[in-house]
């Protein structure tokens, strides 16, 4: 059976579910068993009876047709080869099917809809609902930081001082900021799959995905929400220095002070002995 074969069994001819779920940091896909892989670029392997599984090196991975105890299985098996697993693991999910005879093209239920089982097809399914999970997740920790800036935003405001909270944020912003480098060095969200150069016929299809589930302008508004972060950072910053450089400077007057008051006091003592 050809890699193309094996694939178009999934499902069984009928539709059926495909899950997104963001593993953790990292998968590393180097160390899988050789013999299970059905097709590379991205890398496809075997899952459950006849299910599938795609996986991506930055800690997604996307399960065809699999029933909740094949995916408890695998996932506990990927385990071992995952890098700072999600606790708990995030998830999406997407109805898929197999319509010999018709165009690829997403339904008005959101259902998708493949014109045939080819692996190149479920591959870039997979592309494109693993980059949804993964902008889903940093959208969710974007959300969060943005939630503690208003409110700290209004005591600074108000009270011309942040204080430990600050501090607290600029640790959540630092780990925002590694996300952005996250998303341009491993997952390139704009970026097209390799496999669009073997199949350009698959192009327009990818698009519809990609139209779908926004995945363009979600990720210039998470661009221009980093942006934003950045320059909040730099701001607290600026301000934790200023802070710190003005205690410095009274520690340097009160020193003075003091040192000016004991000179006066030994001048007195020194008079009132002549």
């Amino acid at each position: 059976m050809t890699e193309s074969q094996a694939i178009a069994a999934v499902g069984g001819g009928g539709g059926f579910v495909v899950r997104a779920i963001l593993v953790g940091e990292r998968i590393d896909t180097r160390n899988l068993e050789q013999g299970s892989v059905l097709a590379t670029m991205p890398l496809v392997i075997r899952a459950g009876s006849r299910g599938r599984a795609v996986l991506f090196r930055y800690g997604v991975v996307v399960l065809f047709d699999l029933d909740p105890l094949e995916e408890d299985s695998f996932l506990a098996s990927l385990r071992r080869l995952v890098t700072d697993a999600a606790d708990p693991p995030e998830s999406d999910e997407a109805r898929l099917s197999v319509q010999p005879g018709t165009e690829d093209r997403v339904g008005h239920s959101g259902e998708i809809v493949l014109a045939d089982g080819g692996a190149e097809r479920f591959q870039i399914v997979a592309d494109i609902l693993a980059k949804n999970a993964i902008l889903d997740h940093y959208e969710g920790r974007i959300a969060r930081v943005f939630d503690r800036i208003e409110p700290l935003a209004a005591t600074l405001q108000h009270k011309g001082d942040f204080g430990s909270e600050g501090i607290e944020l600029v640790k959540q912003i630092g780990g925002v900021l590694l996300t952005q480098h996250r998303m341009v060095g491993r997952v390139e969200v704009l970026g097209k799959p390799d496999l669009l150069w073997e199949h350009p016929e698959l192009e327009r299809f990818y698009v519809r995905l990609e139209e779908e589930y926004e995945l363009r302008e979600r990720s210039r508004i998470l661009d221009r929400k980093l942006d934003l972060i950045a320059r909040t950072s730099e701001t607290l910053l600026d301000l934790t220095q200023d802070r710190r450089t003005m205690r410095v400077e009274w520690y340097i007057v009160i020193l003075i002070i003091i040192e000016i008051l004991l000179s006066v006091i030994d001048m007195i003592l020194r008079a009132g002995h002549a």
